[in-house]
């Protein structure tokens, strides 16, 4: 199996006028995917794209790149990350990945599958599939403004049917959008139900471009099925990154994890969000990843609990180390009831 699917991910893919060399990628996950967890995970390998958090458009105009939690980058990884932006205004969005484009990064991701309802109540994020000539419109005007690849990431919709989202994709990929990330569940469904890969596979047969495919992939398994089942393109990997920053490089067949690799991560994170962030947005950002990572160990609980309790973080670098002092028993599948 191992064999199968580093074969699979470890081939060339042409994304609108430009190439990665594997078809595994890091999806876009706000207050997740930032900048340190990102050179985290660099460090491992293994993939063919980074992705940013979530960026408002309006705001990357009056964004400093060296002092934005949001809109930064590290040099190393300028030529493998796509930015990803939301809005509700083509203009707007268009201007956003001009400058995108002008500090030359790989590419622009357009953000029509988040759900929460503060980005909902904006009319961007997912609700945009609820006006699909809208969500076009902003894609034919970063199209008309851009010639770096473009990307859009979407879920089914806000009703449970197929033909929705194979409607989606043929018109995003006709307004000139270079591939697709598509989530297969229904925008209010965060992750309650289980994602429907069968509409990933409904979505690759009607459109010629790139498709990625995201959702419920947990291991090398999970990942092998998803391409052998959908025929998408590459697979993005989202939450289980952050629970084993190490996966892609696992999956590509670059890395073979030991024991000891669960405290390296855990305190090269931590090192990195201290460069990266001021203590107060460290601490915040830590414990959004640790809710994850604390799901590979037996008593996930009480390790993440004290994790969030830590008021500082030279509280939360003495839980890590008396932690993982007793060598704690590690999961082969993380406890699901984390991946809120």
């Amino acid at each position: 199996m191992e064999d199968d699917l580093s074969r699979r991910l470890n081939r060339p893919l042409a994304i609108g006028t430009a190439t990665i060399d594997r078809r595994l990628v890091l999806a876009p996950m706000t207050f997740l995917g930032h900048i340190a967890f990102r050179e985290l995970l660099a460090g491992y390998g293994g993939y063919g794209l980074l992705f940013s958090e979530m960026c408002s458009a309006k705001r990357i105009p009056h964004e400093w790149r060296h002092g934005s939690a949001y809109f930064c980058w590290r040099e190393a990884e300028r030529q493998h990350l796509v930015m990803q932006i939301f809005g509700a205004e083509p203009a707007s969005m268009a201007t956003a990945a001009r400058i995108i484009e002008d500090n030359g990064l790989f590419g622009v991701d357009l953000n029509f599958g988040c759900s929460v309802a503060t980005i909902c109540k904006q009319q961007s994020g997912a609700a945009l599939l609820k006006t699909p000539d809208h969500a076009v419109r902003i894609v034919e005007a970063v199209r008309q403004a851009v010639k770096i690849p473009l990307f859009v990431k979407f879920r089914t919709g806000w009703k449970d049917d197929p033909a929705i989202p194979v409607d989606l994709a043929k018109r995003f990929a006709a307004a000139g959008a270079d591939a697709l990330t598509f989530h297969p569940r229904v925008a209010p469904d965060r992750r309650a139900r289980p994602p429907r890969w069968d509409y990933i596979r409904q979505v690759k047969a009607a459109v010629a471009i790139p498709v990625f495919g995201n959702g419920d992939v947990f291991d090398a398994a999970d990942c092998l099925r998803m391409l052998q089942t959908t025929g998408c393109d590459g697979v993005a990997i989202g939450r289980m990154a952050i629970a084993r920053p190490w996966l892609l490089a696992q999956m590509s067949g670059m890395l073979t994890p030991g024991a000891e690799i669960y405290r390296e991560a855990a305190m090269r994170l931590l090192d990195l969000m201290q460069q990266h962030f001021d203590p107060r947005r460290a601490l915040r950002r830590y414990k959004k990843f640790a809710l994850y990572y604390s799901a590979n160990f037996t008593f996930a609980h009480s390790f993440y609990t004290r994790i969030n309790n830590a008021p500082d973080l030279k509280t939360l670098k003495n839980v890590l180390e008396q932690f993982f002092n007793r060598e704690p028993q590690t999961i082969l599948r993380p406890n699901m009831n984390f991946f809120i």
